[in-house]
Formats: C-alpha cells, sequence, structure tokens
C-alpha cells in the first residue's frame, strides 16, 4: 500500500466507525496500512479508497468480514486484571443466582479467554467447601468470524498460554493436539459456553436476559454516543438486580444513569438500578 491520502484516510475511519463502531482518530495511518496489506495483495487491490468502494458493493461480504477481521483488535489474557473474576464467583453469582441457573454474557469475548477463565475460576470454586455451587450459562460474542472460529475450537498456542495461565491451571483445564505447541481446552470446560456473531452495534433483540454481562475494555473504542447507546441497550438484557463488569479504565459514570456504582475494593462493578 502507498502512503495514505488524508482523504483516503477520512473515507476509511467513516466507513470502519459506520460498521463497526470502532473510532481510530486521527493518528492511525500507520495502524491501518500494517493490518490491511496483506489483505489488499491477496485481493489485488490498489489502495485504501478502492479498497472502501469495492467493499461497499452488494455481494461482498466476505471482504467487509475479512476488513473487519483485520482491524479489530482482539488482545487479551487469561483473568484479565484477577479481581473480576474474584468479585463473580465470591459475590455477584451467589446474590444474583439465589440458588437457580445464572446466565452470563461476554459481551466482546475475543478468542474466549474471558469465558473459559471464568469457567476455570467456577470449576475451582465448586471444589471447595463452602463454594458457589449453582450451574451458569455463558453466552460470548463477538463481531469477528475468524476469532469466533478460534475461541469455539479451543485451541491456543504457548505465546497465548503463558498470558496469565499458570501451570496447574493448564494441566487439569487442556488437552494436548495433534499440532506442535497447542493445547485445547477440555470438552468439560466447553460445556454450558455458547459462541454467537455480535456487533454491539446491532440490536440485542433475541439475546435473552443475563444475570451478569461482562463488557470489558471494548468501550473505550467507541464514540461517547455509541457508549451511552450500548449501555442503555445492555440495561435492558440485564434481569432485575443484575450486574455490568467493565474494563479498568472504563465507566458508566456519565454515560448512563441505568447503573449504581458499587466498589469492590479493588475494583469497580456496577449493579441495574432498581
Amino acid at each position: 500500500m502507498e502512503k495514505l491520502t488524508n482523504r483516503e484516510y477520512e473515507q476509511f475511519c467513516d466507513f470502519l466507525q459506520h460498521r463497526t463502531g470502532i473510532v481510530l482518530g486521527s493518528s492511525k495511518q500507520y495502524l491501518v496500512s500494517s493490518r490491511l496489506n496483506r489483505l489488499l495483495n491477496s485481493h489485488h487491490i490498489q489502495s485504501l479508497a478502492e479498497l472502501v468502494s469495492k467493499v461497499q458493493l452488494p455481494g461482498n461480504q466476505s471482504l467487509l468480514q475479512d476488513v473487519i477481521d483485520a482491524m479489530t483488535t482482539n488482545e487479551t489474557n487469561w483473568f484479565r486484571d484477577v479481581y473480576p473474576f474474584e468479585i463473580l464467583v465470591k459475590k455477584v453469582l451467589p446474590e444474583v443466582s439465589r440458588g437457580n441457573r445464572a446466565r452470563i454474557w461476554c459481551a466482546a469475548c475475543s478468542s474466549g479467554q474471558e469465558p473459559y477463565s471464568i469457567k476455570m475460576l467456577l470449576a475451582e470454586n465448586q471444589a471447595k467447601i463452602g463454594g458457589y455451587q449453582g450451574a451458569v450459562d455463558i453466552v460470548a460474542t463477538d463481531l469477528s468470524d475468524a476469532i469466533l472460529q478460534q475461541a469455539q475450537a479451543g485451541e491456543f498456542d504457548q505465546l497465548a498460554l503463558v498470558r496469565g495461565l499458570s501451570e496447574e491451571r493448564k494441566k487439569r483445564f487442556f488437552e494436548k493436539t495433534e499440532k506442535e505447541g497447542i493445547l485445547r481446552v477440555n470438552a468439560r470446560l466447553k460445556q454450558g459456553i455458547q459462541f454467537r456473531k455480535l456487533n454491539l452495534k446491532d440490536s440485542f433483540q433475541g439475546i435473552g436476559q443475563f444475570d451478569v454481562v461482562f463488557c470489558r475494555n471494548v468501550l473505550i473504542y467507541f464514540s461517547s454516543e455509541l457508549k451511552k447507546d450500548i449501555l442503555s441497550r445492555i440495561a435492558k438484557t440485564l434481569k432485575p438486580g443484575g450486574y455490568l463488569f467493565l474494563g479498568a479504565s472504563e465507566s458508566a459514570v456519565g454515560f448512563s444513569r441505568d447503573f449504581e456504582m458499587v466498589r469492590c475494593n479493588p475494583g469497580i462493578i456496577y449493579r441495574l438500578k432498581s
């Protein structure tokens, strides 16, 4: 790809925000070039302007998905920040489930580390005397086909496995594959997790009601208007008294009046107002 003109870059930013809600800002030309170079070559496209034009033509859904896959950030690790998972199992689930089956939505699941981390901690807690014993169903969504396929397969290389995952957990929850250096989460860990494609810009109708929503480290990529809209629609998916978990650098304050802040020391979570 030749050096982007300001006009080409602005057109692509407008297109990406319209399709995904992601706001790139004014100085990410290098990021765009580095992520799309291989895609342009494989599709024999000469410029970003041509890509934006082609991707909006009828019948180019595959090209559109390739662009989304290339531009969405899927940076994640196991038990990210640690405390949200501890709060979930020790405080939130016993409160919201009341002995019934609980439902959790991981609203930007990436390659699956978040829902699998939740299931690991649940299994460990259920093995403890006095630990949370309730059943949990998880719906895990993302807008990228490629990343969802990876999450559903549950296969991870050594680089992904060292990011927040102990040797003990690798031995307990993973199995070897025929691929060198690749481990797969075991069948028991996959039970109760449903992976679905969902763009957070789109309607949440049909996804159901939840006791807990994890929407962590994704709102930071959206405009203020879209953050307000997403939080408003998340509130409608929560059962009375349900909880919302955001990323450590994210807040519902100033974007939604549907939630009240709950300080947990460490960490902050949000409870749906009654």
